[in-house]
């Protein structure tokens, strides 16, 4: 014990635990096994990176190429291998160990199997990460993309009113329109059915959302931003023929056969009368075919003009209105001579308005049981009432409006069919990338 104790009080002993020029080796070679093995992880990790970066990009693309393939009856069935097509056209690092891409379909946002689902994964061994974990690196990817098919409408009843709530049903009102409903205003509760109201229709079409009975909501389309005014670009009909209007003969036996042409001051009937096949322009005042008396005319066209306003519906006892429109062959033929392509426009138009001269205002349809009209009634700067007692049965009767009110206990019935039905538009296609 006394030479140890000699030994480390030596100065040899003592000069070298002060000595420190090894201690930087010492560190160094403690250091370099951490420091290769950082710059290997570095290595793989940024590898890792670049292959997640491409597998994920490719199944993007085929989780949206496959979509859009869904949104199409003609591409639909072969979805799986239009994803495939876009997913190995978008790999390249990847390309030699990637997994081929598995597809599904998927429910979202309270929809039923409408986005694809894409999952594939890359698995390869690298250096270093292979040495460490004894078996290759597996990378995966998933993909979701939702999908909307795109829809075109039709409405026999249509608002094209750009703001507010433009068509309203309420009272105790009755209304059916198989043929459909539709409003282009794009704010919420852009068409409004109150649940007093009875309404039966196949679709119900909006820009904006539309505030229906529960019956109702499952026809209800809303947020469809491709719905147009199919007559907005129609230029106004005429007949410069000068016409006046009279009832002829007393009493009970008067009856009045305006024919076609302008009547400057407007119509209002004071007898049994039927119009005779034409255009009849009413350039200002009012076309009043209210009153108890017999209305019809077969064939016939009114246009309104320079603030025109209207009244339809027969009244009283002996009251009826039966009028149906003018046919594409007639528009063609002389006095008019109009080209096929406008003929087929203004084929089936029953009522006209001028919207570049005719300021905004109310237009009643009223009737009663007697009461039949067939045809549009197109009214794009008026407002449109059918109120109180009105009782309207129609083959086809399909009302354009800037907005349209039926309300009190008034009764509608319109039976348009499909070929029948005004276009109404539509929303195109969609996809989204949502995962």
């Amino acid at each position: 014990m006394k030479a140890l104790s000699y030994l480390l009080k030596s100065p040899l002993v003592k000069r070298f635990v002060r000595d420190t020029s090894g201690n930087a080796l010492m560190l160094v070679a403690l250091g370099v096994p951490a420091l290769l093995g950082g710059a290997g992880a570095a290595v793989d990790f940024s590898q890792w990176f670049l292959w997640k970066r491409e597998l994920q990009l490719a199944t993007d693309q085929a989780a949206i190429a496959a979509a859009w393939a869904r949104t199409n009856s003609a591409t639909e069935s072969d979805w799986q291998a239009r994803g495939t097509q876009d997913y190995y056209a978008n790999l390249s690092i990847t390309k030699s160990f990637a997994s081929a891409p598995s597809f599904a379909l998927a429910s979202y946002s309270n929809g039923s199997s409408n986005s694809v689902v894409v999952t594939a994964t890359a698995t390869k061994s690298l250096p270093f990460s292979s040495f460490i974990m004894n078996s290759a690196a597996t990378i995966g990817a998933t993909s979701q993309a939702s999908f909307a098919a795109g829809a075109n409408y039709a409405a026999c009843l249509k608002t094209v009113g750009s703001s507010g709530t433009t068509l309203t049903v309420g009272g105790t009102a009755d209304v059916t329109a198989h043929c459909g409903m539709a409003a282009l205003s794009c704010s919420s509760n852009a068409i409004s059915i109150a649940s007093s109201a009875t309404v039966v229709t196949d679709s119900i079409a909006t820009c904006g959302t539309a505030d229906v009975p529960d019956a109702l909501k499952g026809v209800v389309h809303p947020g469809v931003t491709g719905l147009t005014d199919d007559y907005a670009d129609v230029p106004l009909p005429d007949d410069p023929t000068s016409a006046t209007y009279n009832c002829v003969g007393n009493g009970s036996h008067a009856q009045a056969s305006p024919t076609h042409g302008t009547y400057t001051g407007g119509i209002t009937v004071h007898c049994k009368t039927v119009f005779g096949p034409g255009i009849y322009v009413i350039d200002g005042g009012t076309l009043d075919l209210t009153g108890n008396y017999a209305v019809s005319g077969t064939n016939v066209m009114f246009v309104l003009k320079n603030g025109a306003t209207l009244k339809l519906g027969g009244s009283g006892a002996n009251g009826s209105l039966t009028l149906t429109p003018m046919v594409s062959s007639q528009f063609t033929a002389s006095p008019y001579s109009y080209s096929q392509t406008l003929a087929d426009k203004y084929a089936g138009m029953l009522v006209f308005e001028d919207k570049n001269s005719h300021p905004s205002t109310n237009q009643k349809i009223n009737g009663n049981s007697n009461s039949l009209i067939e045809g549009t009634i197109y009214l794009p700067s008026s407002d449109v009432l059918v109120n109180g007692t009105a009782d309207i049965n129609s083959g086809c009767l399909q009302i354009t409006s800037k907005t349209i009110t039926i309300t009190g206990t008034a009764n509608l019935e319109t039976r348009c069919d499909a070929s029948q039905t005004n276009a109404a538009g539509g929303g195109a296609a969609t996809v989204r990338l949502v995962k």
